[in-house]
Parts: structure tokens; C-alpha cells; sequence
């Protein structure tokens, strides 16, 4: 009986994938919506594309412009920016948001295949990181099994 093990690496030691910007529609915050070929058999596409999607949704959600965030923005100017100290602004509630979906997704989706999403805030909103938890990152794989 042949026993399948597999090795979970830490996030800092293993393959990472990258969902970059698509600037396409602008300079707003929007991922591309390519699935990435290292992906191929790890993750389903659907279950990519719903994570990819709503997460530009909320981006979306977060950069759109409304009565209540020209209200918000009055009233910094009013408060000379001291309401920013008592209130989060509608773009911090959205990027909660974010974080709460991409911790969510882990835990009910990503973990499950041997990936990890990362919070796009994380890296400066320019990528999307998906980190392979069962593949070394290339050329530290050497170094890993002689250690």
C-alpha cells in the first residue's frame, strides 16, 4: 500500500503564481481575468474566476463615486481631515471587505487545494499572489532537501 504524502510548505519557501493589473479599463483596480497555466489542475476555473471577479467588484465598489464619499470628502476638507481620526472612510470599509472575502476564500476554497491567496493590499495592490503551499519555489528546492 503506497501512502501519498505531501509536504506543505511555508508561504515564504514555496512557488508563487501572480494575477497581475489589467489596466485596460483605466487605472482603476482590476485584476486580468486570465487563468494563469501553472494553475492547470490545482484550482477549477470557476472557482478562480468567481475570486477574481469579486474581487474587482469590490474594487469596483471601493473607487465608485457616490453622494455619501463627497459627503465624506466635504467633511474632511471641513474638519481640516480630523474626521479621518473618529471615522473609516467608505475605500477602508471596502478594503475590510477585501480582507474578510480573501480570508473567507482561503479557508473555504484555496487551503483546500494546497494554495493561498494573498490580500492584494498586501503587495501594494499591483497583483493578486497565489502561493503554491505544496510546490518549492524554484531553485530553493535544491537547497530544502540537502538541509
Amino acid at each position: 500500500m503506497a501512502q501519498t504524502q505531501t509536504t506543505t510548505l511555508s508561504q515564504a519557501n514555496c512557488k508563487k503564481v501572480f494575477v497581475r493589473r489589467d489596466f485596460c479599463e483605466g487605472g482603476g483596480v482590476r485584476f486580468a481575468t486570465r487563468f494563469p497555466a501553472e494553475l492547470e489542475g490545482k484550482i477549477d476555473r470557476p472557482l478562480f474566476d468567481y475570486t477574481i471577479n469579486t474581487l474587482n467588484s469590490l474594487y469596483a465598489e471601493a473607487e465608485k463615486g457616490s453622494c455619501s464619499t463627497y459627503c465624506e470628502g466635504c467633511m474632511a476638507c471641513l474638519t481640516a481631515y480630523i474626521i479621518y481620526f473618529c471615522a473609516e472612510t467608505h475605500y477602508e470599509k471596502c478594503l475590510k471587505k477585501v480582507n474578510r472575502f480573501v480570508h473567507e476564500q482561503n479557508e473555504q476554497v484555496w487551503t483546500k487545494h494546497g494554495l493561498l491567496l494573498t490580500d492584494p493590499t498586501e503587495r501594494g495592490l499591483r497583483v493578486v499572489e497565489i502561493s503554491l503551499l505544496t510546490e518549492p519555489e524554484p531553485g530553493k528546492g535544491e537547497q530544502l532537501q540537502s538541509a
